[in-house]
């Protein structure tokens, strides 16, 4: 089975959360760091509020912070971009009759709203929301937890992400893991390299190449 995230490997994405976070920092007076970027990519939510509290010193209340998050965001996620090769990506195993799923950290209400408006959500049998299960990526669990939900073994699980912690948490639990290049993340490009068991920059590198395939 595939399971893809969506920001910054579907979708370009991720620069409407750089952008947040440099704006919400701003208002403060606080710099946006590599150690404050560390803290909050790819995590969930709730948990990204936390450490910016804790992080910052901040007497804002972590439900305050993500309201401000949402309110910075606003409808960013209708105005986002398919990323390259990927419809044509998915159409292909979709013809494969290949079994799809997505897995995300992104905010449900976002990621709703991103894929209805990019007509992707036909592709896939369903969404699991790390937010939902208060679980990061990069944990075991999480992908434990997915594939028994999809009923299938880790071992025959492939996970397409951009974030290296994911790809970790996905390894860990015996998946195969295809990185995918995002600027976001291109400090981790030469480690993901060596990680991954596919790096691509592009979906495109894979329209009907067989090597990253494991059925």
């Amino acid at each position: 089975m595939y399971l893809f995230d969506m920001d910054g490997t579907l979708i370009d994405s991720n620069d409407v959360w750089k952008d947040v976070d440099r704006e919400f920092l701003a208002r403060r007076g606080l710099p946006y760091t590599k150690a404050y970027y560390e803290g909050v990519a790819h995590t969930i939510f709730p948990l990204a509020a936390k450490f910016t509290k804790e992080f910052c010193n901040l007497p804002d209340s972590e439900e305050d912070i993500m309201a401000e998050w949402m309110e910075l965001a606003k409808d960013a996620y209708a105005h986002v971009t398919v990323k390259p090769g990927v419809r044509a990506f998915l159409k292909q195993c979709k013809a494969e009759n290949r079994r799809m799923a997505l897995v995300t950290s992104s905010v449900p209400m976002h990621c709703r709203t991103a894929m209805e408006k990019l007509d992707l959500m036909k592709y896939f049998e369903s969404v699991t929301f790390a937010q939902e299960l208060g679980i990061e990526k990069k944990d075991k669990r999480l992908w434990l937890g997915v594939a028994e939900r999809y009923g299938v073994e880790p071992e025959t699980c492939t996970l397409f992400d951009d974030s290296l912690a994911a790809c970790k948490g996905a390894r860990s639990a015996k998946m195969r893991v295809v990185g995918v290049y995002d600027s976001f993340f291109a400090g981790d490009e030469k480690e993901m390299r060596s990680f991954c068991d596919v790096y691509i920059k592009s979906f495109e590198e894979l329209l009907w190449k067989p090597e990253y395939r494991k059925d």
